[in-house]
């Protein structure tokens, strides 16, 4: 059995148990597995599905972007084939592949890369800026925010996932965040001290909203 969900046609695994509820979820094979009672219809399966199909392709939207992460690295701007290969005594890129042991040590090499590049990004913009007080560089994954200015604590926390930008989107961040040394808001003056570090940061943000 077989529905379209979002624009593609997925295919439904109907597994029978002696179960009162009907549960519904997605597996890495990006196949809807139905769990249920031997006596609920195929019919009743697919309207279920119609009634909750919002729910159900945000569920399968997730899982399509979980698998394309075990595929691809975004690294940078650009995107890598990942080719696991026990042999590899550590992960490096080539082409447009990212050749590496296994995810854990991919995942070190992303880490590793994020702190050097955001460290020597903002040692390179930091001579621009005048009267900014010293601060600590921190970074971690945020969902809703590219950079933080804490100014209670002089804490700069950039998001992890910049590291898969271009890099000149991680300078407009970078340089954000800097310039709410100066002003703590989002007023006019604010975005004229942005401006003057980064003439072009509309379409900065245009790009980084995409």
């Amino acid at each position: 059995m077989q529905k379209m969900i979002d624009t593609d046609l997925v295919e439904i695994v109907i597994e029978y148990k002696n179960n009162k509820n009907i549960y519904m979820r997605f597996k890495e094979d990006q196949k809807l597995y139905v769990t249920c009672n031997r006596f609920v219809s195929k019919k009743a399966i697919l309207k279920l599905i119609d009634d909750n199909i919002i729910k159900i392709t945000k569920m399968y939207k997730k899982v399509c972007k979980t698998k394309e992460q075990d595929l691809f690295f975004n690294y940078l701007g650009k995107q890598y084939t990942i080719c696991y290969n026990e042999s590899v005594k550590k992960t490096y890129l080539e082409g447009d592949v990212v050749f590496t042991p296994n995810k854990k040590k991919l995942d070190k090499f992303y880490q590793s890369e994020m702190k050097r590049i955001f460290t020597s990004e903002v040692e390179r913009i930091v001579p621009y800026f005048e009267n900014i007080p010293r601060f600590v560089l921190k970074f971690r994954t945020m969902k809703t925010r590219w950079g933080v200015n804490n100014r209670g604590n002089n804490t700069i926390t950039l998001n992890t996932e910049l590291l898969k930008k271009e890099i000149d989107l991680l300078d407009y961040v970078i340089i954000h965040e800097l310039c709410h040394f100066y002003e703590a808001n989002h007023s006019s003056h604010f975005w004229k001290y942005v401006e003057k570090y980064y003439p072009k940061y509309k379409e900065a943000r245009k790009r980084l909203r995409s």
